[in-house]
């Protein structure tokens, strides 16, 4: 009878530390969840993030789109939401107009969670510098990238010399990047040369983002006192993932 009760007692103190366990696990858990911005970008989030925080959004993102796991969001909840109390995007990203280098999708992003310009060749001009300048100093964005990718049409039209229209004035702002990158995989220099045409798109990524530093006195101090960061990427085409430089 004593090993009887023993035995019930034993099973009724494991089934209390269990149930106890289990509501440290679900307060632990609510916790967390508080802690996860909401679906919508709001003045309070974008007040207290910081620029490693915006880096990080986005690897989490990217991370998610490669393994094939995005989150589920709700576009017509955060129209209404973002059109109703308006919008405090947390990066802004300048990327090529690739089809397969969509910043919201490749980041798996909603609506209002950042300002994206696209433009072959992912170049800064004028245009681009006073955009970036509005969401930096007037939105209040962290974080601003530019983000390249791997096989490049605009960076082999470069390497080529290619002459069309307006489009050689767009790659003569590439041409820098291709006389400062080494040979890579033997002495040709052309688009045939797959190795050498990323090379060169990685080395334009970080000569646009030195120019945002030189060419916008705006953007430079903003950066130099740490309210912004500046900062490169290079997307690989074949993959899906993102490589901040």
């Amino acid at each position: 009878m004593q090993s009887s009760r023993k035995n019930g007692w034993m099973k009724c103190a494991g089934a209390v530390a269990l149930m106890t366990a289990l509501a440290g696990c679900a307060t632990q858990g609510e916790q967390q969840a508080t802690k996860v911005r909401p679906p919508v970008m709001t003045s309070e989030t974008l007040r207290d993030m910081s620029a490693d925080q915006a880096i990080q959004l986005l690897q989490e993102g990217n991370a998610r789109f490669v393994s094939g796991t995005p989150t589920p969001h709700n576009y017509r909840q955060q129209v209404r939401t973002t059109g109703s109390n308006g919008q405090f995007p947390f990066a802004s990203i300048v990327s090529c107009i690739d089809s397969r280098s969509a910043p919201s999708v490749i980041f798996d992003l909603g609506i209002g969670d950042i300002f994206s310009t696209r433009v072959a060749g992912n170049v800064i001009n004028e245009d681009i510098l006073g955009s970036l300048e509005y969401g930096s100093k007037v939105v209040g964005t962290k974080l601003i990238v530019v983000l390249g990718h791997t096989s490049c049409g605009a960076v082999k039209g470069a390497c080529d010399n290619v002459e069309m229209g307006n489009l050689s004035g767009l790659l003569a702002k590439i041409r820098p990047a291709v006389d400062v990158t080494a040979d890579v995989n033997g002495p040709d220099r052309s688009s045939h040369n797959y190795r050498f045409v990323d090379a060169v798109a990685e080395n334009n990524v970080r000569l646009m983002v030195q120019s945002m530093h030189e060419k916008s006195p705006v953007l430079g101090e903003m950066a130099a006192s740490g309210q912004i960061k500046i900062v490169g990427a290079m997307l690989d085409v074949k993959t899906g993932k993102v490589k901040f430089l």
